[in-house]
């Protein structure tokens, strides 16, 4: 038996409805950083958005994102926060 145009096109606009699509591409949003600062305090996997980074500059835009936020942190808090003696990439992974 030949199946009908209608059963056709049934069958065709099913199929396409099912089909699986194709995983995006995201980029991981963020970089983790362990800050030490000059009072001998530290704060752990600090994040920086990964679009901050990169470039010939390398991880040192990082440093002046951390500053910033530390900047406002001390504002919002009142206590202010000390200099920044040196940074790194933690060696936790965000999933």
């Amino acid at each position: 038996m030949c199946p009908t145009p209608k059963r056709i096109r049934r069958m065709h606009s099913h199929s396409v409805h099912t089909m699986a699509k194709k995983p995006q591409v995201r980029p991981n949003g963020f970089v983790l950083f362990d800050v030490l600062y000059e009072d001998g305090t530290q704060t752990s996997n600090r994040k920086v958005p990964a679009s901050e980074l990169g470039g010939l500059d390398g991880d040192l835009p990082a440093r002046t994102f951390v500053e910033a936020q530390d900047r406002e942190i001390s504002m919002v808090s009142g206590r202010p926060r000390g200099r920044i003696k040196s940074i790194s990439r933690s060696c936790k992974k965000i999933k």
